[in-house]
């Protein structure tokens, strides 16, 4: 077998997209954890509770609802939003030890987030931001992939993006991203890593030639911030050459695009990939929503056959096998020293600079 990278436990993961949720129960599997989501009939509010019945571990997610209580569609235990069993079929008394776990829940940005470890530590505030996922003048495309790998393996896809040229050519990738130097800036205290690959005079990729209708040349910046363990925001801006931010930092003839990926391990070996791009230009125009939509899933999907084949191919390695590491490596080498003093104090949640 790899090496897998160990679970932060006491942290915030997003479970499933806010439109996901809903009166129809989903179950999803969250380190290592069956949960299974559903909203309030009341008020609307989420609800995570362990997705299996304590009676014979039938998964709740396959089960019904009567109102705000679950009823398990094997023999009809059935719990309230807390996880505790309210009826047991055949008796008046439930046993003491009738309940399941109840995961303390958050919706932040059109995101259902989850907190697995001590219920103790889960303060909302700490959960990273993406307010562009939900803002007002922003349209936002969006899919999840399931991928069989090693979740630090995604983390380390996404922090080097010199792997566009080569992957996703055709799509976003073009010989500049490879060729470009990378500064990489890193707060080990707050978890986050940011690296910036700045193009002043780029090939614009189909991505966004066929959207934006820039016929040329580009400035092209790729400002990544990673929140560990488990938030990816990439800053995309591209404009024709030479138009360059205002002295204030305004830069209206730019095309701003968000790209939001969630990365929550789902057990050892397995990652949900949550993406999403978001823009605010051309948010009226159904065309370029569903070819950004199209797009960003192709390039999605190249990542989950190549992430695939990876953690396929490591797990055929001897023992010992040593890997090489160089300059476009820094941001990845950096999340792996964050993950792993996450994964070491275990009961200090990250202190969020807001």
């Amino acid at each position: 077998m790899p090496h897998m990278t160990a679970f932060a436990r006491n942290q915030w993961y997003v479970a499933a997209f806010a439109h996901e949720v809903g009166r129809d129960l989903l179950g999803r599997t969250v380190l290592g954890e069956p949960v299974v989501l559903y909203r309030t009939e009341t008020d609307g509010t989420p609800v995570a509770l362990a997705d299996r019945c304590v009676h014979r571990r039938y998964p709740l997610s396959a089960s019904g609802l009567d109102g705000d209580r679950i009823v398990c569609g094997y023999h009809g235990f059935t719990y309230d939003t807390t996880g505790a069993c309210v009826y047991v079929p055949g008796q008046r008394r439930v046993p003491r030890t009738a309940r399941v776990a109840a995961y303390p829940v958050a919706e932040v940005d059109s995101l259902v987030w989850v907190w697995i470890g001590d219920p103790a530590l889960a303060d909302p505030a700490t959960i990273p931001r993406a307010p562009h996922l939900d803002a007002p003048g922003w349209v936002t495309v969006r899919g999840m992939e399931p991928i069989a790998c090693d979740y630090g393996l995604l983390v380390d896809n996404l922090l080097d993006l010199s792997h566009e040229t080569y992957l996703h050519g055709g799509h976003i990738g073009t010989p500049e991203v490879a060729e470009t130097p990378i500064t990489t800036e890193v707060d080990e205290g707050a978890g986050t890593v940011r690296v910036s690959r700045h193009m002043d005079d780029a090939e614009c990729p189909p991505f966004y030639a066929r959207s934006t209708g820039i016929d040329g040349r580009i400035m092209r910046w790729q400002d990544i911030e990673y929140h560990a363990p488990c938030l990816y925001l990439l800053h995309s801006r591209v404009a024709p050459v030479g138009v360059l931010p205002e002295p204030d930092g305004s830069d209206p003839d730019a095309f701003h695009t968000e790209i939001t990926y969630c990365i929550t391990p789902s057990a050892d070996g397995e990652v949900y990939d949550f993406w999403a791009v978001s823009r605010d230009w051309a948010t009226g125009d159904a065309e370029v929503t569903e070819f950004l939509r199209s797009g960003n899933h192709t390039v999605v999907m190249q990542d989950v056959d190549a992430l695939n084949l990876l953690q396929r191919t490591l797990g055929t390695e001897r023992a010992g096998y040593q890997e090489l590491s160089i300059n476009i490596d820094t941001g990845g080498l950096a999340a792996r020293r964050i993950l792993a003093r996450l994964v070491e104090e275990g009961d200090k949640p990250v202190e969020r600079v807001r």
